[in-house]
């Protein structure tokens, strides 16, 4: 909250991110068209709310500024990469449980926000940002689970996996926020 400017930036790079993997997903993989079809949607979504945090940036007088890397997705998608694939698991099941990881982790940043800037006018516009982002973000954690199981066909065997990227999260987040010489910043993920 010491610098919504930066979150409001992070964020908006955060949703670009979201929707082009949502359709890079959908394109290298379009066997099932439900499958596509949920994650255009997905995708529209978060350039929906892309286009909301631009206007909020313009109005406060913001730019954009180019995209910082996320070490934290980038390092989950890695980790996932390198985890054995067990029976029946696919690269498409990992890249959709990384994508529900994500969304559940900016769930419970957004939470948190929301509840920071409840009955402070001054933050009035970003509280109904945070608060409509926590309930977007719990949909698409959603989403992506179901769409895991959709392509896996079983969901206790999704269930396990996403436990194990969950402990690996965890690992990463750990190392992320131990990280020698990293100044911290105002990130949704970082």
């Amino acid at each position: 909250m010491r610098d919504v400017a930066a979150m409001l930036v992070d964020h908006a790079h955060c949703e670009i991110k979201a929707a082009s993997n949502a359709l890079s997903l959908a394109v290298r993989h379009p066997a099932d068209l439900e499958v596509a079809r949920a994650l255009t949607d997905l995708a529209r979504e978060e350039i929906d709310h892309f286009q909301r945090v631009l206007s909020i940036l313009s109005a406060r007088g913001l730019n954009l500024g180019p995209p910082p890397v996320d070490a934290y997705a980038a390092g989950l998608r890695s980790a996932a990469r390198a985890l054995p694939q067990k029976r029946g698991a696919s690269p498409l099941v990992d890249r959709l449980l990384v994508g529900a990881l994500i969304e559940a982790r900016s769930c419970e940043r957004f939470k948190l926000l929301a509840d920071a800037t409840m009955g402070d006018g001054s933050q009035a516009e970003v509280h109904a940002l945070w608060s409509e982002l926590l309930a977007a973000e719990a949909r698409h954690y959603r989403t992506f689970v179901d769409l895991a199981v959709r392509v896996d066909g079983d969901r206790a065997r999704v269930a396990a996996r996403l436990e194990l990227l969950a402990e690996v999260e965890g690992k990463l987040v750990r190392t992320l926020a131990n990280a020698a010489g990293q100044a911290p910043r105002a990130t949704i993920h970082g």
